[in-house]
C-alpha cells in the first residue's frame, strides 16, 4: 500500500467522527443559545473528533471489521453524551 492510499483510507476511517463533531458543535451553537458556553465550538469539536477517533478504533479492535452498525450506534451515542455534557445539559 502507498502512503497515499493509507492516507486515504485513513481519512476515510475518521470522516463519520470528524462529520458528526463538527454538526454537533454547529448544532449546540444554533441550539443551545440561551445556555453559557464553557467551551468554544473548535473545542468542542475536537473532544468529540477525538473521542469518535476512538470509539472507531475500539470498534476495529474488538469487532476485527471497520464499519459494523454497532460500531457507529456506540459512535453517535458516545459523542452525543459527551456534547451534552460539554453543553451543559446535565445542570438544566
Amino acid at each position: 500500500m502507498s502512503a497515499l492510499d493509507f492516507l486515504i483510507h485513513l481519512s476515510s476511517f475518521v470522516a463519520p467522527a470528524v462529520f458528526l463533531a463538527l454538526v454537533l458543535a454547529a448544532g449546540a451553537r444554533l441550539v443551545g443559545r440561551q445556555r453559557a458556553h464553557v467551551l468554544p465550538w473548535y473545542h468542542m469539536a475536537s473532544v468529540n473528533a477525538l473521542l469518535g477517533i476512538l470509539v472507531l478504533a475500539l470498534g476495529v479492535v474488538l469487532l476485527g471489521q471497520d464499519g459494523r452498525m454497532g460500531t457507529y450506534g456506540v459512535l453517535v451515542l458516545a459523542m452525543g453524551s459527551c456534547q451534552w455534557l460539554m453543553s451543559g445539559g446535565w445542570r438544566s
